[in-house]
């Protein structure tokens, strides 16, 4: 065949033991750190922060995590994916446990903010998407993007409920180690996953590149200055949400169970929304359906503030908010593999996500200090609308096709 066509050998099948072994890593990563909104007010009553000190150690973070993520995507891609993993686990682990004792907010910021958001990082989607790049076909690759990403949502589904009942039975601290004891189950899970960019089932050949000129192609790349961009809104939405939203409801005198089923509700349905997504981005144009999922943000937000909020508006708000959640996720991971392929998709899924938890560090911490300043969150709430204007403005001219380059060679 010649060399200038991207020969893909697969072996038959799915490898089912990678995928699920994944998913459950995502729901295991992606829990504790979705349930973060329920310490907030049990731990500020006992400590006397305010809210500002909360926001700032889930925006650092949030931050960590989107730092961390590019960095732990290029090992993985190079040196494997469990090693990653293991530190996934530690930095986690250790990060929830510093938080459950933190005496001062300096601490609480190491704990819940740095080691917390580097342990995410390394266990993020980023990574466990990378890995099931490299071992399913291109033809399969959204769809199974999007069970992954739905692993994750399923995760805040579990840990909502969960995070309440250890808060109500042992206390948030105590509450917070048992969350840290858990996540030593990853390296465990992580075994089908070693390997790196080299060692997966799906062979591609590949531009032959050093991570430098990889990143230098795709920091000239249009389309993909244009992803990164507008996936900061993401983050900013999500996390903003995340964070607040229970607090936000005992604001307006709205009963606490609803915090804990509206974002038990947010990943239920972010399980539908997430697999839905793999497969209409798998069939239809991913920039315009990015397009069309931050416009409904925007809409959906905006009947939430004006219309009356009662419990059976937080139900709706929470259910039609799910299934947009992390939707945006499969067709972003996709479009950066189909622009440079997958050698490198660790680092530059996680280059894209920088931008995400950038946008994630504004949200919770603008959540928290604008809160303190002006007595609401609905100042951060219209940001959040017309940022989502603006990522539907700037996902539609986004091209869904590969960098153009000279004729592909098998990497060495």
């Amino acid at each position: 065949m010649p060399q200038n066509e991207a020969n893909v050998v697969q072996k038959s099948g799915v490898p089912w033991l990678i995928i699920i072994a994944g998913c459950l890593i995502a729901l295991l990563t992606f829990g504790p750190r979705s349930a973060m909104g329920f310490f907030q007010l049990p731990m500020l009553a006992e400590k006397g922060w305010d809210r500002t000190t909360f926001g700032m150690a889930m925006a650092l973070q949030n931050l960590f995590w989107g730092a961390g993520q590019p960095f732990f995507g290029a090992i993985a891609d190079k040196y494997g994916t469990w090693r990653v993993l293991l530190l996934s686990a530690l930095f986690y682990s250790s990060g929830l446990v510093m938080m459950a004792w933190a005496t001062s907010p300096g601490i609480l910021y190491l704990g819940g903010g740095v080691l917390v958001g580097l342990g995410i990082a390394a266990g993020s989607f980023g990574v466990i998407l990378s890995a099931f790049a490299r071992n399913v076909s291109a033809a399969s690759r959204t769809f199974v993007f999007g069970i992954g990403t739905a692993a994750g949502s399923a995760g805040m589904f579990v840990f909502a409920p969960i995070s309440q009942g250890l808060i109500d039975r042992f206390g948030w601290s105590d509450g917070l180690v048992y969350l840290g004891l858990a996540m030593l189950i990853v390296p465990i899970l992580a075994i089908p996953l070693r390997g790196n960019s080299s060692s997966g089932r799906t062979k591609e050949a590949q531009y032959k590149q050093s991570i430098g000129q990889a990143l230098k192609e795709a920091l000239a790349h249009k389309s993909y200055l244009l992803l990164t961009t507008g996936f900061f809104v993401c983050g900013f939405q999500v996390a903003f949400i995340t964070a607040h939203f229970p607090a936000y409801l005992g604001d307006i005198g709205i009963d606490a169970t609803y915090a804990v089923l509206a974002l038990a509700l947010i990943g239920f349905f972010n399980i539908i929304g997430s697999l839905a997504s793999g497969v209409i981005s798998q069939r239809y144009s991913k920039p315009k359906f990015l397009a069309f999922l931050y416009i409904g943000r925007s809409i959906l937000v905006t009947a939430f503030l004006l219309l009356p909020q009662t419990g059976t508006s937080v139900i709706v708000f929470a259910i039609l908010m799910g299934l947009m959640w992390l939707s945006t996720v499969p067709p972003t991971n996709s479009l950066v593999a189909i622009m440079f392929g997958t050698r490198y998709l660790g680092m530059l899924g996680g280059i894209v996500f920088f931008s995400h938890q950038i946008g994630s560090f504004l949200g919770v911490w603008l959540g928290g200090y604008l809160y303190d300043h002006f007595g609401s969150y609905d100042p951060v709430w219209w940001l959040g609308v017309a940022l989502g204007i603006f990522a539907a403005i700037v996902h539609w001219p986004i091209e869904e096709t590969a960098a153009a380059r000279p004729a592909l060679q098998p990497a060495e």
